[in-house]
């Protein structure tokens, strides 16, 4: 059986990004520290990722502050949603054309 991996996005590639967009798809806006201890990810590590989904136009920002505190929250965008959909259905695809017998 021939092996089809259309519809999988490069940017999901990564188990951080992958991890991001999963947390982002169920809870409306995370700040950069839910995402870091969600994810077990050092300050640098996170913020690669955030950037390449943020040129991808896969996730939003939101900067404010919290009393005197900047407080940054990240929420995935209409066009990241769609994009995670529809990789995450050519992964069950991917899956189920694998299945023998």
């Amino acid at each position: 059986m021939k092996l089809t991996i259309d519809g999988l996005y490069k940017a999901f590639e990564s188990r951080v990004r992958l991890g991001i967009m999963s947390a982002l798809a169920v809870n409306d806006a995370l700040d950069f520290n839910a995402l870091k201890e969600f994810l077990g990810l050092t300050d640098g590590n996170l913020a690669s990722h955030i950037k390449a989904l943020e040129k991808e136009k896969f996730i939003g920002v939101t900067k404010s502050f919290v009393g005197k505190k900047p407080n940054t929250q990240y929420f995935i965008t209409d066009e990241g949603r769609t994009a995670f959909h529809q990789h995450l259905n050519a992964l069950e695809q991917l899956i189920k054309s694998q299945k023998t017998g």
